[in-house]
């Protein structure tokens, strides 16, 4: 029944008749219920505390002294110094690096895409079938010969 009294408490109107009719009769449960709709009252009465009139500007002031806060030297002085930027710098810097990163590995990976797809190639035309490349070869080679037998025909009859 701790699930459905959460769910009565939220929305009385969404609890079924059997559960409505349990809360009626169980004691425990009505109390437990109340219980939960007067810390529930309570919750709602709290009004949280406003923040003094120099919280500002003292939290930008801290923030500004951990950025320029001088590191120490070294690999850790370094990691340190690009944690304390990114920690309390305003991040306004970061965002436009961020887009054109994102921008650049976007552009490569769909060229990358595009490349492996083949999709600018022209479509494949059929292989033409071996015996019919070979029949054009013997027939370029006919002619050929042809043209040898008339030019040596030519130079014994002008010899």
């Amino acid at each position: 029944m701790d699930s459905k009294l959460a769910d009565l408490l939220l929305d009385p109107t969404a609890a079924s008749a059997r559960v409505q009719a349990h809360i009626e009769g169980c004691e425990g449960c009505r109390r437990e219920l109340d219980e939960m709709r007067s810390a529930m009252a309570l919750l709602d009465a709290w009004k949280g505390p406003e923040p003094g009139p120099y919280f500002l500007p003292r939290l930008k002031a801290r923030l500004r002294e951990e950025r320029e806060a001088a590191p120490g030297g070294g690999l850790r002085g370094g990691i340190a110094g690009l944690r304390a930027r990114l920690a309390y710098g305003t991040g306004a810097h970061v965002r436009p690096l961020a887009a054109m990163a994102l921008t650049v590995v976007l552009l490569l990976g769909g060229g990358t895409y595009l490349n492996i797809t083949n999709w600018e190639q022209p479509p494949a035309t059929p292989e033409q079938a071996a015996v019919v490349h070979d029949l054009q070869t013997m027939d370029n080679n006919a002619q050929l010969l042809d043209q040898l037998e008339a030019l040596s025909s030519s130079s014994q009859n002008g010899n």
